[in-house]
């Protein structure tokens, strides 16, 4: 990075977000000049295709609306730049993005124009970038524009004859079309399953030395234990009783343990998802801001975590040596293995950008608790501790088994005791519910990772205590979770790590899913969108073709595919599929049915659905035209929202107003509706009155000094600027501060 004063006063650097820009200014000092182009500047047009068919599926690129002040500062700046640093995101997106920015310089600018790839907002990071500059990557761009104009030829063409045969509004996607459909057929899965009873048999026993414990039977004969019925565990109890149990063998042995690999994005989805319950969106949302930087103190902008949109598990040479003295200076030499950990990367990664990781990694989340907010901190700490414990040593267990025979049946205990807690000093990995479930079902022998154990010795005799036959059922495959959909995309080679939150957005907005208990269930819309797309596009929904365009997309981004030829090939067995859907019949949406009586006329209420979503309403109509807002108990019955009367009046025509929910927060509305359609927002104040207008917060606002007020959107409250649209400043609602937000949501949904 070493320039000329000349060089750096001449010099334009264009990142995609403002607060990445001021990171970077902090770093660079006056000699360069930083923009932000706030994302894309040019994308396909949203009321058209946009690609021409006949012209090897050009896509037709449009200024973005809103866009137009933004690129008339960037091509200004770099008007007088010498060169100009292109330095978006480091992956296809950002690809995309430097790309389009280039074009539009180049019709006003005669700068050298370079693209630099900044895999880690630090001082260091940024000078290695701008070290080492590249031409812009042809392919990588390639790859981008053959996904985007995929999307649009399946979303553009798709929609309609989902208009036509379903519902009007409704849209497909070709990844979360397959998404959907994984989620379609587990509930099918769960559906069909007949549950199958079987017996377990579990003896506490008492051997010379204590403590007593338990054994589980797992042998009979030399068969595996298998009891279907409750008469043969009978059976074998009373056989079990009259007979004696004797210590057949021991067998003591160690056991070691081996760390994780850091994080990639899929696994902190997962991860994060596990134990900080953070949605995939929530998770890339702050692991942004965490690599955009964040004002620490005097320190300014610190980017703390590496690039949080990466398939590899490989760390530079630099941070192992740095975490490894860490370890030893914080934990003991004991905690440090003999030679680096390395990871091997799953098949499909592209390798690009090291594993997510701290950029300082002695910078620790203690250090920096109250300059973060409360996500921000879990989220480092779960990133921190997660890389440390990558590189320490293993955790060590005694593992002992006992085996106890009693005539033909052969019972074994099972115990481990921690020796070296090794990695586990700084981080665990959960396993997912799932995971824990499937293998308490299947696996008889599973560990019982901190009995104790007596000692006993073989041929010893062992006094029983008490023995307990116990039923159980098998269970159906659990439904997916945010963490379990991610793996399996992912295991299945489905989209790729930096698009499962869109996904999981996009079947949620849509109203193709529901969450009951966290988990996603099909909606009635959601099985007849899949079943007509399944029907009328087999390869489309094809799980294994999915993957394979995936990996076709891969080559393109490599130099070994012709993204037209792709293109060409897809689009001409897609339109052969799409004439032969549109010759089928309309499909009416299955409607749920439910037990509650219509408050007007009796007849039973059905879950229906809408352009706003699902709600209640009277199987009577359209000679009874009762409608209602509901949510969902835990057992996923509707349960209906109830409004509730407040005292205040309506402006308009002098009704009483009434306190609903709708799709963006809570409201009075008149209850006259529909004769008057009068609604007025609201919010409950710290006496829990019902009050109009949007709630004021005592701080203001820290880009114009404004007052700020708590808005609703569809996503729930959140922190926006009075003076909008002058002034565009959004946040986050603080805990304390959503506590009335939070209240009023209460009193709205009991």
């Amino acid at each position: 990075m070493a320039k000329t004063k000349t060089e750096q006063e001449s010099s334009l650097v264009i990142v995609e977000s403002p607060a990445k820009a001021r990171t970077l200014k902090r770093y660079l000092g006056n000699g360069y000049q930083v923009e932000a182009s706030v994302g894309h500047i040019k994308d396909l047009p949203k009321r058209e295709l946009g690609v021409d068919i006949e012209d090897q599926f050009k896509p037709q690129y449009k200024l973005i609306p809103g866009k137009g002040e933004i690129v008339k500062r960037i091509k200004k700046a770099a008007i007088d730049a010498t060169t100009v640093f292109l330095a978006a995101d480091p992956d296809r997106e950002g690809e995309a993005i430097a790309w389009h920015i280039a074009e539009e310089i180049c019709k006003t600018s005669n700068a050298n124009i370079q693209r630099v790839l900044i895999h880690e907002i630090t001082k260091h990071g940024v000078a290695e970038a701008l070290a080492h500059p590249r031409a812009l990557d042809q392919d990588k761009y390639n790859a981008q524009q053959a996904r985007r104009v995929l999307d649009r030829l399946v979303g553009y063409r798709i929609s309609p004859l989902l208009w036509e045969r379903v519902r009007r509004g409704l849209s497909a996607g070709r990844v979360q079309s397959v998404a959907l459909r994984l989620i379609c057929d587990r509930e099918r899965e769960i559906a069909a399953f007949v549950a199958k009873e079987y017996w377990t048999i579990q003896a506490q026993l008492q051997a010379a030395n204590p403590p007593a414990f338990l054994a589980k039977l797992i042998r009979i004969g030399k068969e595996k234990a298998e009891v279907s019925d409750g008469a043969t565990a009978a059976r074998i109890v009373d056989e079990l009783k009259a007979g004696s149990f004797t210590v057949s063998g021991v067998t003591m042995r160690e056991k070691q343990r081996q760390p994780v690999p850091p994080f990639t994005t899929s696994t902190l989805q997962q991860e994060s998802f596990r134990k900080l319950r953070f949605a995939t969106q929530r998770t890339m949302r702050v692991a942004q801001q965490l690599y955009e930087g964040l004002p620490l103190g005097d320190e300014g902008p610190v980017g703390l975590i590496t690039y949080m949109r990466t398939d590899s598990t490989r760390v530079s040479d630099q941070a192992v040596e740095a975490v490894r003295a860490l370890v030893s200076d914080r934990y003991g030499k004991a905690y440090v293995p003999e030679r680096p950990r390395s990871y091997r990367n799953a098949k499909s990664a592209q390798d690009a950008h090291e594993a997510i990781r701290p950029t300082d990694v002695t910078r620790s989340p203690e250090s920096l608790r109250g300059q973060l907010t409360d996500e921000q901190e879990r989220l480092y700490d779960l990133v921190w501790k997660r890389f440390v414990a990558s590189q320490m040593a293993n955790a060590l267990f005694d593992a002992t088994n006992i085996d106890i025979a009693n005539g033909i049946y052969g019972l074994r205990a099972t115990g481990s005791i921690l020796r070296f807690e090794g990695f586990l000093k700084v981080y665990n990995v959960s396993r997912d519910t799932d995971e824990v479930r499937r293998a308490d079902a299947s696996d008889a022998e599973s560990d019982d990772k901190d009995l104790i154990l007596p000692v006993v010795s073989s041929g010893e005799t062992l006094r029983l205590r008490k023995l307990e036959p116990e039923q159980h059922f098998t269970q159906p495959p659990p439904r997916y979770n945010e963490a379990s959909l991610v793996k399996e995309l992912e295991q299945l080679g489905i989209g790729r790590p930096s698009t499962y939150a869109t996904i999981m957005a996009k079947i949620q907005d849509r109203s193709y899913t529901m969450k009951e208990k966290g988990r996603f269930s099909p909606t009635p819309l959601g099985f007849t969108v899949t079943d007509l797309l399944v029907e009328s596009f087999p390869a489309i929904l094809d799980v294994r073709f999915t993957a394979d365009m995936e990996e076709n997309l891969d080559g393109v981004e490599e130099g070994t595919r012709d993204w037209h030829e792709l293109i060409s090939r897809f689009y001409q067995a897609f339109v052969l599929d799409l004439e032969a859907a549109k010759k089928g019949a309309r499909v009416k949406i299955l409607t749920e049915e439910t037990d509650l009586p219509c408050p007007s006329c009796g007849k039973k209420l059905v879950v229906k659905w809408g352009t706003k979503g699902e709600f209640l309403a009277c199987e009577g109509y359209p000679e009874c035209r009762f409608t209602a807002d509901f949510q969902r108990a835990p057992d996923g019955k509707p349960v209906p929202r109830l409004p509730e009367e407040v005292d205040k009046i309506c402006d308009q025509c002098g009704s009483k107003m009434i306190l609903r929910t709708g799709r963006f927060g809570s409201f009075l509305a008149c209850s006259a509706y529909p004769k008057c359609k009068n609604t007025v927002s609201a919010y409950k104040d710290g006496a829990g009155q019902v009050q109009t207008g949007f709630r004021e917060l005592e701080r203001p606002c820290p880009k114009c000094g404004g007052t700020l007020l708590v808005r609703t959107g569809k996503r729930g409250p959140f922190v926006g600027c009075r003076n909008y649209p002058k002034c565009k400043h959004t946040e986050n609602l603080d805990k304390r501060e959503s506590a009335a937000d939070s209240t009023l949501e209460k009193s709205v949904n009991q």
